[in-house]
């Protein structure tokens, strides 16, 4: 027999849930029979898998012990340490994610990863024990393509990730992004509005002014910063998020992304030696119009990223 206390980041979640993240190579075949069978149970009676966990319930486990070994060495250890922290408080951080550097693990990418890098910071810190951990592990709240950098929320516990993902729903986060564009557009200021859809075989969107079957409404907000002979310095404040938004939209008027090797001009890119697109998500502002819980004191803060890597003036000839 095994007891089990749930802590502070496991509450709040259905019991199938959590064991089926806490027992991962369990069958859940398996799992819903010893729920039934009573070979796991909460505070000492037979449970239901559809209950939800609150702090301080003890989960009672007469099961094998095969479930509860633990790898001595943990996968995200192996992960670089280089981090550019923003900002960091008891329940966040904010990161400055690099051009090159992948937000999650995937097929191809499972040992060195912003999400790994951040497990291991804290887990170095003394921040985070996996093995106090029922389920929860510090998670990316957004992410950002490899070859775009720019700021990344981490959540330190869960209910930072709840409050986090749901602000972001909510679009209570506003996400500014800096690009250097070719041209000067006509107006200093203006918000585009057009419809997007994408062709899933090539990864490549198209945008058009007047709504068809299939397409999703995007609007982008840009404002002209600086302006030179050949480009200019644009912000851009997404409304919506939709893939390659910002890239195509600003294309589709005529004024595409230095770098850009999709939607941009590669003439121009080559002129300036641009192979990777000129975008970085510089900029955050909390505006939260609901309440936030532990994440109260960032409502109304502004983070911004001090140097990005295509904007400067003399390089790119805008004054």
């Amino acid at each position: 027999m095994r007891t089990l206390t749930v802590g502070k980041n496991d509450a709040g979640q259905r019991l199938d849930k959590f064991l089926s993240k806490r027992f991962k190579t369990m069958p859940k075949s398996l799992m819903y029979k010893y729920l039934r069978t009573k070979y796991i149970k909460l505070n000492g009676k037979k449970v239901q898998p559809e209950v939800f966990l609150n702090e301080g319930d003890v989960l009672t486990f007469y099961i094998r012990d095969e479930f509860f070994e633990e790898k001595k060495r943990y996968d995200f250890l192996k992960a670089g340490k280089e981090l550019s922290i923003i900002y960091e408080d008891d329940n966040i951080l904010l990161l400055d994610k690099k051009v090159g550097v992948i937000a999650h693990q995937d097929s191809r990418y499972d040992s060195d990863t912003l999400n790994l890098r951040v497990m291991r910071y804290l887990y170095e810190k003394g921040e985070y024990d996996p093995e106090k951990e029922g389920s929860f592990a510090p998670a990316l709240c957004n992410r950002i393509d490899r070859n775009t950098g720019g700021i990344v929320i981490a959540a330190k516990n869960a209910e930072a990730l709840r409050v986090m993902n749901q602000k972001i729903r909510d679009r209570e986060i506003e996400k500014y992004y800096l690009c250097a564009v070719k041209g000067v557009p006509k107006k200093d200021h203006d918000v585009l509005k057009g419809y997007l859809i994408k062709n899933e075989d090539t990864n490549t969107v198209k945008v058009y002014d007047q709504p068809r079957d299939g397409m999703k409404e995007i609007i982008t907000e840009y404002t002209v910063l600086d302006r030179g002979s050949a480009l200019s310095l644009c912000e851009v404040l997404l409304h919506t998020g939709r893939t390659h938004q910002i890239r195509a939209h600003m294309a589709h008027i005529g004024h595409p992304l230095l770098g850009d090797e999709k939607y941009g001009d590669k003439k121009l890119n080559a002129k300036y030696h641009m192979k990777r697109q000129a975008l970085y998500s510089y900029k955050l502002r909390f505006s939260f119009s609901t309440p936030a819980g532990n994440l109260e004191a960032l409502n109304g803060r502004e983070f911004t990223v001090d140097q990005v890597w295509f904007a400067d003036h003399e390089k790119l000839n805008i004054k």
